[in-house]
């Protein structure tokens, strides 16, 4: 720092950050000009995030506002300085002394009395803990917080939450673009309504030079290219374990060949397509398939591939871990695409083997929509 001031005192010294921390103890006093502006902020701000959110198909049961909770985290931390977990420095503040734990001291309430974000996250936490029988936390956030939640831990630990200890941090890693880092606060900002509008743009050129968009009215070429767009961008992050970093390539991502969305959205819609065929020839799939039909060693590969889906499910529950199953449905649609090249469906002479066939893909593809659906991808019935 110029002069050699330290970056707490130079804060302290700046005439706009006082301003900001006067309109924060203003705030927390409930003036009502400062909640007037902060309310036509905020709502200016949550507009955008509802656009964007509702674009991507995100939508979350309940939301916790900061505003709503810092109270609450505030009174948790009164309770745990009587009870001596937490001590008052002489200008007011309140503190944890987590040297024991390796750490070190963590400031809780300023001299002022306002709050900062861990006050506010630990009655978030309260509140969480109230409204649901949980017992277990997933706080899904970014790898540059890990230490602010392991400080999180162990304060929920010391005030009583039994979940403390067993808070989970999934902590990602951060999404770069080969022109830029995809992240706020540092780099190239890069914008999500853009980065949307650019892969579905994209899609729509890409549908178009393939001709999969040939003989569809402009809204359902558009539906369609919104579809892959969105798909392309979703499927290429997920594939990869969230705790890696890694660079996001729209191009590459849009690609109708290889472990990438659209591939996987094409094969749902040629399986979509056999099946019309089959119901347009009279094939009806029966509750109980003909026994004695001989499988070759591909379908027998489809079958088993086709029952492992929950425990793969699980899998992914259990490691936190969307990738698992972005790799499995990849792993089955390309076995299904070899066993479409290899084998006969609709020309196959012998009706049992006919009928087993459509069976078998109408499974393959009620396994990838499931499949899909979980990673939040949608998949077209025609491409």
């Amino acid at each position: 720092m110029k002069g050699g001031m330290t970056k707490e005192e130079a804060e302290a010294a700046s005439p706009l950050m006082n301003e900001a921390r006067e309109m924060l103890v203003k705030w927390e006093a409930g003036d009502p000009e400062v909640r007037a502006l902060w309310t036509m902020m905020n709502n200016w701000v949550y507009a955008g995030f509802d656009e964007t959110y509702r674009k991507m198909g995100v939508s979350f049961d309940k939301i916790y506002y900061e505003s709503n909770t810092y109270l609450e985290g505030k009174e948790k931390v009164m309770e745990g300085l009587e009870k001596g977990f937490f001590y008052k420095k002489e200008d007011g503040s309140v503190w944890a002394d987590l040297t024991g734990e390796g750490l070190d001291h963590k400031l809780l309430l300023r001299a002022d009395g306002t709050s900062v974000y861990m006050t506010q996250d630990i009655g978030t936490a309260k509140l969480r803990f109230a409204d649901y029988p949980i017992d277990k936390m997933i706080y899904v956030v970014g790898n540059e917080q890990n230490y602010h939640f392991q400080v999180l831990s162990i304060l929920l630990d010391k005030l009583g939450f039994e979940w403390g200890k067993s808070l989970v941090h999934f902590s990602y890693g951060m999404v770069e673009l080969p022109e830029g880092k995809m992240k706020s606060r540092e780099g190239t900002v890069v914008d999500a309504d853009d980065l949307m509008e650019e892969m579905i743009a994209t899609a729509k050129e890409t549908s178009q030079e393939l001709g999969k968009l040939d003989g569809l009215t402009r809204e359902e070429a558009d539906d369609i290219a919104r579809i892959v767009g969105l798909g392309a961008l979703k499927y290429f992050i997920l594939k990869v374990d969230a705790r890696k970093n890694m660079t996001f390539n729209p191009k590459e991502s849009i690609d109708f060949n290889g472990n990438t969305g659209p591939f996987i959205q094409y094969t749902y819609a040629r399986i979509q397509s056999v099946l019309r065929k089959a119901a347009e020839s009279g094939i009806v799939i029966p509750a109980q398939l003909p026994s004695g039909v001989e499988l070759s060693e591909k379908e027998e590969g489809l079958i088993q591939m086709v029952a492992d889906f929950a425990a793969v499910v699980a899998q992914a529950g259990t490691d936190y871990s969307p990738s698992v199953i972005a790799n499995y449905t990849y792993d089955l649609v390309k076995e299904y695409n070899q066993f479409y090249h290899d084998f006969s469906i609709l020309r196959e002479e012998n009706e049992a083997v006919k009928v087993f066939r459509v069976a078998l893909s109408a499974n393959v593809a009620k396994v990838v929509r499931l499949g899909m659906g979980l990673l939040g991808i949608e998949v077209p019935a025609r491409m």
